[in-house]
C-alpha cells in the first residue's frame, strides 16, 4: 500500500498595509464567489516571476485600486496553510500617493483606523497582520 503525500499549491503574496494622511488602513471585500469570499483583506497579490516586493505591491496596488503608492517598512511575513493553499505573505507599510481608490477587482473598499479592523471579518492569515500593526504602534516602529 502506498500513501500519496498531498502538497497544497504555495502562493507568495505582496500585502499592502496602505495609510493615508489620517491615519486610517485601507481595506478591501473579496468579491463573493472567490475564495474566501465576502471576508475583508488588505490589498496585494502574487508576486510574478522577475518581480520584487516591492514592485509586485505596487503593480497589484495600481490594477486592483487605480492608485499610486509608496512602499515601506517591512512588517511582517506569514507563512499560513489553509486546507487546500499554502501563503506566504510578505506585509509592508505603504503611503497612499495619489489617485481616488476604486473596487476594480473586489467588492468594496473602505478606509478604517486601525481600531476598527476589529470590526471586520478578515481571512485568519491576516489576523496576525492586525496583530503586528498592534504593537508597531505600541512601540512606535510605526509607518516609514
Amino acid at each position: 500500500m502506498s500513501q500519496t503525500s498531498f502538497f497544497p499549491p504555495h502562493k507568495i503574496i505582496g500585502v499592502a498595509v496602505i495609510w493615508n494622511a489620517q491615519e486610517q488602513i485601507l481595506i478591501d471585500r473579496r468579491r463573493p464567489e472567490g475564495a474566501m469570499g465576502g471576508l475583508w483583506e488588505f490589498p496585494g497579490g502574487k508576486i510574478e516571476p522577475g518581480e520584487t516586493i516591492q514592485e509586485c505591491i505596487q503593480r497589484e496596488i495600481s490594477e486592483e485600486l487605480g492608485i499610486i503608492i509608496e512602499v515601506g517598512k517591512h512588517l511582517i511575513t506569514i507563512d499560513h496553510s489553509y486546507i487546500d493553499l499554502r501563503v506566504t505573505l510578505t506585509v509592508h507599510h505603504c503611503r497612499h500617493l495619489t489617485g481616488v481608490p476604486q473596487p476594480l477587482e473586489s467588492d468594496e473598499i473602505r478606509w478604517v483606523t486601525l481600531e476598527q479592523l476589529e470590526q471586520f471579518s478578515f481571512p485568519k492569515a491576516n489576523i496576525q497582520i492586525i496583530a503586528a500593526l498592534k504593537q508597531s504602534k505600541e512601540t512606535k516602529d510605526f509607518i516609514f
